[in-house]
C-alpha cells in the first residue's frame, strides 16, 4: 500500500492505455509517455504494461504502507526517500513508513515535465475494458476513476510475489536518442488528411516557426499558440474518428494536438499527425515551452518506432542480465 500525503491534484493511476475501446466512444488514456512507464516498469521485473502513478503537479508526497521495491522515471524531481536523494530512472527498496518525496522538475535544457512512480508488481487497481489507465473526463479506472487525493491509499503489487533486485538504472530515452529542431524540442509530423487545404504560407509556417504550449493544454489536447493557419477555401466536416496526436485546426487557426485522453471523435480539420513514437516527447514537453514540427513519412514513422522498441528491448535484455548475476539479492 502506498498512502498519498500531499494535497497535489491530477496525479492518476496510468498504464499503457484502453485499447480497442474506441468503437464504444472511449478514449486510449494510458501514459502521457509511455516509455517512461515502460522503462521503469522493466527496471522492477514488471510486465512493462503495469500500472503506475502518473504525477504532473509538484511537490507530490507518498508513504510507503508495507516494504516496495520502486522506481522513479520521467522528470528529474530532486526526488527523496527519508530525505535521503533519489536518483532518477533509477531502482530502489523503500521500508514500511518512508515518505517519499518528489520537487518540482529540475529546470535546464530539455527539461520535462511529468514523473512515474512505478511499484514491484504495478499498481493494483481494477481493470476496466482491458486497462487500468485512468479516464478523467468518463470517470473510468484507475482510482475510482479520478485523480488521487491526500489520504488515498493505493494498493500496489504483494511484497515478495518474487526476488526484486535494486540498486541499478537507466539512461533516459530523450539522451539516447534526442530531436530537437533550432535548439528547440521537435516532434515528427505526418500531413494528414486536409493539409493541402490549407494555404502555402499555413502549411510554411507548420514545419518552420515555433509553437508554444498554452496554459489551456492538459491530457485531452495541446492548445498552441503561433502563426495563425488558413484554409484556402472554407471546409465543413462531418465528426469522423480521431485518435492521440492528431493536430486539429478550429476557426481560430491556432492548432490543437489530441493527447492521450482525446475524445474518439471531432470534427475539425486535420492538417498533421505528430507520429505515435513521438508522442511521449510531446507529453513531456513543460507548459509555455516551444516545439517545433518535423515533417517526416511513413517510413520514417515506422523507423522511430522501432527505435523505440529496440530501447526497450535493451532495457529489458540489460536488467535481466542484471538480475542474474550471483550473488545478487
Amino acid at each position: 500500500m502506498i498512502e498519498i500525503l500531499s494535497q497535489t491534484a491530477l496525479a492518476t493511476v496510468q498504464d499503457l492505455g484502453r485499447l480497442g475501446a474506441l468503437g464504444f466512444g472511449v478514449g486510449t488514456s494510458g501514459a502521457m509517455d509511455d516509455l517512461a512507464l515502460a522503462a521503469g516498469n522493466l527496471l522492477l521485473g514488471n510486465d512493462e504494461a503495469d500500472a503506475a502513478v502518473e504525477i504532473q503537479v509538484f511537490p507530490f508526497e507518498l508513504r510507503f504502507q508495507v516494504a516496495c521495491a520502486f522506481a522513479l522515471t520521467g522528470a528529474d524531481c530532486a526526488a527523496t526517500l527519508d530525505g535521503q536523494p533519489v536518483m532518477p530512472w533509477w531502482s530502489y527498496q523503500a521500508n514500511e513508513g518512508q515518505v517519499l518525496r518528489l520537487g518540482p522538475p529540475v529546470a535546464g535544457p530539455g527539461r520535462i515535465s511529468r514523473a512515474y512512480l512505478c511499484t514491484a508488481g504495478g499498481i493494483d487497481v481494477p481493470a476496466v475494458l482491458g486497462s487500468r489507465s485512468t479516464q478523467l473526463r468518463g470517470a473510468l479506472g484507475g482510482y475510482e476513476g479520478r485523480s488521487l487525493r491526500q489520504h488515498d491509499v493505493v494498493r500496489v503489487g504483494q511484497p515478495g510475489d518474487r526476488v526484486r533486485r535494486v540498486g541499478f538504472g537507466l539512461v533516459p530515452p530523450a539522451q539516447v536518442d534526442p530531436l530537437l529542431q533550432d535548439g528547440v524540442a521537435g516532434m515528427r509530423v505526418m500531413p494528414a488528411a486536409e493539409y493541402d487545404h490549407y494555404d502555402e504560407a499555413s502549411r510554411a509556417a507548420l514545419w518552420e516557426q515555433s509553437w508554444k504550449i498554452t496554459p489551456q493544454s492538459d491530457r485531452y489536447g495541446y492548445r498552441l499558440s503561433g502563426p495563425k493557419l488558413s484554409m484556402t477555401t472554407p471546409l465543413e466536416l462531418r465528426s469522423h474518428g480521431i485518435v492521440p496526436g492528431v493536430i486539429q485546426v478550429p476557426h481560430s487557426g491556432q492548432p490543437i494536438v489530441q493527447m492521450r485522453d482525446a475524445q474518439p471523435s471531432g470534427g475539425y480539420p486535420k492538417i498533421g499527425t505528430v507520429i505515435k513514437a513521438d508522442l511521449w516527447r510531446l507529453g513531456q514537453a513543460p507548459i509555455g515551452s516551444m516545439i517545433r514540427f518535423i515533417r517526416c513519412d511513413w517510413d520514417d514513422a515506422l523507423a522511430a518506432e522501432q527505435r523505440n522498441r529496440t530501447y526497450l528491448d535493451n532495457v529489458r535484455r540489460l536488467t535481466a542480465l542484471y538480475r542474474s548475476r550471483p550473488g545478487l539479492a
